[in-house]
């Protein structure tokens, strides 16, 4: 997949003239070695707790201390935030970030999906591109941490968490193959249109379709389970091996569903197996919130900005579904899967939650703390505590609120991040073409 993907590239490049590069002149930032002090600013935690004319100190990239009565040394590096908003770095759970460019006319730009049903053992950070132009547009917006996932399948393969300044996908890596992805088949029909469904006549029973797919999975894993309880192998097999974390409870599995016929099988997953399970997408699991709690399921809701699952929904139950979550007691996170505004927007998704029924604090720990537990890095990010990296965002104004959010600095383990990006280097250009002022900060 990889090597056809860099041919296609050269290839189109050599055929327009042009050099393959991305952004040539935004680099990764070199590591800061020594101390920082962020002062001043309205610290958000992360974790429900803000901190007025709160001070961050940080050292050699991981945060020391964080309080309202903390004094920098005169010899350390200080940026000011009095007046400023102070946010750990935002995560995006579930994303083909780095893996899909142009989503449809170039093939050579994508890299997500491998042929094949069972793919346990495709890792998708191995696709990973650092250049991709998307991710300069993400860091711009706060978003620092991204879980990058292969797609398609019954078992799409592995996801890895990756900082978003890297060279490449070994200094991208902040955590490697994090979850085993799994989609389950649809119970329902295609959606009628025109008289008639997508795709042509109907075919087969979708409900006896998705049971027999549903057991194939099941004994996929039955014969992973035996596989890894014997001491030696006469042969390896590389999809077994590539589950292994599973039942040692070192990789989580992410069972991408909407329908509650699908997650009551997720969560029989969950039982008989014992996974670690984490329901991704979960429009109805408002539905079953109490019986998610119950069994430990955490949830990825994908997309806020969206139609409910069925006509029968309130057009505004997307909105309402985190409050739901929230009042029940279920880990979930939000997250942004938006093809054409690629996956900026995260933020804002967590505002709307806000007018739905979460505080604002709430709605942060859904995009930074609560999706690093998901994902199983809450010991190293998430929340502005001692003894985590400093993956840190200063905003302008109130980062959940499109009209205020103006980020002005974005620290990635303590180095500052360039912001840079390709439409910001756009707006440079043509105003300073037109000799047009330009806005600060900018």
């Amino acid at each position: 997949m990889q090597l056809a993907k860099i041919t296609f590239t050269l290839l189109l490049a050599a055929a327009l003239g042009i050099t393959a590069k991305a952004q040539d002149d935004v680099y990764p930032a070199q590591p800061y070695m020594g101390r920082l002090f962020i002062t001043g600013g309205t610290i958000h935690v992360g974790n429900g707790q803000v901190i007025d004319n709160g001070t961050i100190e940080v050292n050699n990239g991981k945060i020391i201390r964080v309080g309202a009565d903390i004094q920098p040394s005169g010899d350390a590096k200080t940026i000011d935030a009095k007046g400023k908003q102070v946010y750990p770095g935002l995560i995006l759970s579930v994303t083909d970030l780095g893996l899909k460019e142009i989503g449809s006319g170039v093939r050579g730009s994508n890299d997500y999906e491998e042929l094949g049903d069972l793919n346990p053992d495709i890792r998708s950070i191995v696709a990973y591109n650092t250049d991709s132009k998307i991710i300069n547009t993400l860091k711009a917006n706060g978003i620092l941490l991204a879980g990058t996932t292969p797609e398609g399948g019954t078992i799409s393969g592995s996801s890895t968490i990756v900082q978003l300044d890297a060279w490449n996908y070994e200094d991208a890596a902040y955590k490697l193959d994090n979850a085993i992805h799994v989609n389950l088949p649809s119970f329902m029909p295609p959606p009628r249109r025109f008289g008639g469904r997508f795709g042509g006549a109907p075919q087969g029973d979708p409900v006896k379709d998705a049971l027999k797919k549903i057991e194939e999975l099941k004994t996929f894993f039955r014969e992973a389970a035996a596989y890894n309880a014997e001491a030696t192998h006469k042969e390896t097999n590389l999809k077994f091996e590539a589950v292994k974390g599973l039942y040692t409870k070192q990789q989580k599995l992410f069972v991408h569903a909407d329908q509650v016929r699908q997650m009551l099988v997720a969560i029989e997953l969950a039982k008989e197996f014992g996974f670690d399970v984490t329901i991704v997408g979960g429009s109805e699991c408002w539905q079953i919130a109490d019986l998610l709690k119950q069994n430990n399921i955490s949830v990825i809701l994908q997309q806020l900005h969206a139609l409910p699952t069925t006509e029968d929904d309130d057009v505004d139950q997307p909105f309402k579904t985190p409050a739901v979550l929230q009042k029940a007691g279920v880990l979930f996170a939000l997250n942004d899967n938006h093809e054409e505004s690629r996956y900026r927007n995260l933020m804002f998704n967590a505002g709307t939650a806000v007018a739905y029924g979460l505080t604002k604090e709430e709605a942060l720990e859904a995009i930074t703390l609560n999706a690093a537990k998901i994902c199983g890095i809450d010991d190293r990010t998430g929340s502005l505590e001692a003894g985590k990296d400093a993956n840190i965002v200063i905003s302008g104004g109130d980062i959940l609120d499109m009209r205020t959010s103006l980020i002005e600095h974005c620290f990635i383990q303590g180095r500052e991040v360039s912001l840079e990006n390709k439409q910001t280097q756009l707006y440079h250009r043509y105003m300073t073409k037109y000799g047009l002022p330009e806005t600060p900060g900018l």
